[in-house]
């Protein structure tokens, strides 16, 4: 231990001090790159991304059943006011 503390004629701990903060990038690097690969991969796109509407919900199912002509306006904003009321979007929902 003493030749680390005294590397060459005593003069300081020598060019060995450079290695731990290389080890200190890759124990932080790996740490990252394990938490990305396992804790993280499932959360992919988070919360801010997700629509607020899924595409199997009643109100997406009526949103394909309107545009493809299968029912009309009318009846559109009627179902979409009741499932407005049993589902309810956060925020309030479009009126029409």
């Amino acid at each position: 231990m003493q030749t680390l503390a005294n590397f060459g004629d005593g003069g300081g701990p020598g060019p060995w001090i450079l290695l731990f903060p290389v080890i200190w990038a890759l124990v932080i690097g790996g740490g990252v790159v394990l938490l990305r690969r396992f804790v993280w991969r499932g959360r992919r796109g988070g919360p801010w991304r997700q629509s607020a509407v899924r595409d199997d919900s009643p109100i997406a199912v009526l949103g394909h059943r309107f545009a493809s002509g299968e029912i009309d306006e009318d009846e559109y904003w009627r179902r979409l006011s009741v499932l407005n009321e049993e589902f309810g979007r956060k925020g309030g929902a479009a009126q029409g």
